[in-house]
């Protein structure tokens, strides 16, 4: 099923989850999902590593799985800045012939041991060459308070409208502390011509290096009163997830009261806080 049409029926509840390390085996992320499919989320997304072509198989095995082994709708993540269009063909090809429908069409990080290939420079390049050769349904990811890389925020939606324009079917946003954030990006969205489902990417934060990582990597806004749970529980690691847990619980309460198409939880492949949200907000969704 293209997860476009399951924003019709309900609000939607989805998981994220990351292949293992190349030298941890696969059992990790089986066993994580044996737990995290008792959730039944109504797809699972995941995530595309850094180990280039073996990460990218386990991608796409891991997304098939998802699918066939659980029943569950699936996405495969797709970066696209280090593939030339012959391999990102090559991948394309795989995610279909192994029954994948959906993909969430990406630039993918630009660090210092990136090589871009010079085929596609930006997600847009992606989901275009994606909607003019295949028929998968296309997800794109948004900012709420911005791409650190963007000349401004106005910037960022106009590039976010011509990735829609593209043929983006459904858009995740990075992850926010601040809802307030996401209410006001959802606003200039819909003022610019944006209509498709939209996302509110929730990350429980459970310990201080996590965060401190995050802030650094996406300019996440620390609210006072998430600066007020770190200066409290930063050095108690378990009344910290238990706070982070909480934290995220309101985050989606009021995310669900105000009508948000849809949560996407960053599980970071920890099946006991998935199940602890879940639990409290099941009733809701």
């Amino acid at each position: 099923m293209k997860t476009v049409d399951i924003f019709k029926k309900k609000t939607v509840f989805s998981l994220e989850i990351f292949p293992p390390r190349a030298d941890m085996g696969e059992k990790v992320i089986y066993d994580t999902l044996d737990k995290l499919s008792d959730i039944s989320p109504d797809f699972i997304s995941v995530t595309y590593g850094r180990n280039s072509g073996e990460n990218g198989c386990r991608t796409v095995r891991i997304a098939a799985d998802v699918k066939e082994k659980y029943g569950i709708e699936s996405i495969a993540h797709l970066p696209c800045i280090s593939f030339s269009k012959e391999q990102i063909t090559g991948i394309l090809d795989s995610l279909k012939d192994n029954g994948i429908e959906n993909v969430l069409a990406l630039r993918g990080d630009i660090s210092d041991d990136t090589v871009p290939t010079g085929d596609f420079r930006h997600a847009d390049e992606l989901i275009s060459f994606i909607r003019e050769n295949y028929d998968f349904n296309i997800i794109a990811a948004c900012y709420p308070e911005t791409h650190p890389e963007s000349q401004s925020a106005a910037h960022d939606i106009r590039f976010l409208k011509n990735k829609v324009d593209c043929g983006a079917d459904h858009l995740i946003t990075q992850l926010f502390l601040d809802n307030s954030h996401f209410y006001s990006f959802r606003e200039k969205i819909a003022i610019a011509g944006i209509d498709v489902p939209i996302e509110a990417g929730i990350m429980p934060v459970t310990n201080k290096r996590q965060i401190e990582r995050m802030v650094k990597l996406c300019g996440v806004d620390l609210p006072p009163k998430f600066v007020h749970i770190l200066e409290k529980y930063g050095d108690n690691e378990t009344a910290l997830r238990d706070a982070g847990i909480a934290y995220a619980v309101n985050q989606i309460t009021d995310l669900i009261a105000q009508g948000v198409d849809g949560i996407h939880l960053y599980t970071m492949n920890n099946p006991y806080v998935a199940h602890r949200i879940y639990e409290a907000v099941q009733n809701l969704i």
